[in-house]
């Protein structure tokens, strides 16, 4: 089953990619699981998940007593001594919501100590993290931040494909490229790109032309009505054809496992 991690700078629509990719396999039968590592960590709504039962989601990260649990220390707690490898295997079945067939793992963010925190909660979500993509049977969509912080040479091996999602902008580009080099120093070099929020052949080539040598999956149209789904709550894959059929043909073009 594909492994596939999603990231790009803030605002370009990763977690539509994610959202409609997700429904895509799950539509052809396929058993996914989501995982939203966006600090923003609105694929709930993305992928139309009632409001009642999103409430309800605590991020791992903010699960003090599991991560005491499984580590031995307290959240907040930097240095000292804790588990840097605990048990996880659980938590997916355990702490995740089901819809229309997908499954949600929400995971937070470590809310001190920068992307180097030796703490217990960082240790837990990497940990947790290695074991969904290296040990989980299922489709595995990971939507990210702007950046590669949950990922590392354990899980680099076993992702698919890390797609960066850009849009027609020189900041969205650079993003781009700063994420391809730090993917390259733990290992990722099965990164694709995937144009969003296009409005004519004059932004397609813009990209093309400052991502040379890059290899672009597909393009996806500005949409307005992704816009008025997020706004009414409703699951993107809904709301707009031409956006779910570009987003099949980009899942053709990704490699299968």
């Amino acid at each position: 089953m594909p492994k596939l991690a999603i990231t790009g700078k803030g605002g370009v629509g990763k977690t539509t990619l994610a959202a409609l990719l997700a429904y895509t396999y799950a539509n052809e039968g396929t058993k996914v699981l989501v995982i939203d590592a966006d600090p923003d960590a609105n694929l709930a709504s993305a992928i139309g998940l009632p409001e009642s039962v999103a409430e309800q989601i605590t991020p791992i990260a903010q699960l003090a007593d599991l991560i005491e649990e499984r580590t031995g220390a307290r959240p907040g707690q930097i240095g000292g001594l804790f588990s840097l490898n605990p048990r996880v295997d659980d938590i997916p079945d355990r702490f995740s919501a089901a819809h229309r067939g997908i499954q949600l793992l929400v995971l937070g963010t470590v809310q001190r100590g920068g992307a180097g925190c030796i703490c217990p909660e960082s240790a837990l979500l990497k940990n947790l993290v290695r074991h969904l993509f290296v040990g989980r049977s299922e489709a595995i969509i990971m939507d990210m931040e702007a950046g590669i912080e949950h990922l590392g040479r354990g899980t680099a091996d076993s992702v698919d494909a890390f797609i960066v999602v850009v849009e027609p902008g020189q900041r969205s580009l650079q993003t781009a490229r700063a994420i391809k080099r730090l993917s390259a120093d733990i290992g990722i070099h099965k990164v694709y790109v995937v144009g969003n929020k296009i409005r004519s052949n004059r932004d397609k080539q813009f990209i093309l032309e400052h991502l040379p040598g890059d290899e672009v999956l597909g393009f996806l149209p500005f949409s307005d009505k992704a816009i008025e789904a997020d706004i009414n709550g409703v699951a993107i894959f809904d709301a707009d054809e031409e956006l779910v059929a570009k987003v099949r043909r980009i899942k053709d073009r990704l490699p299968s496992n």
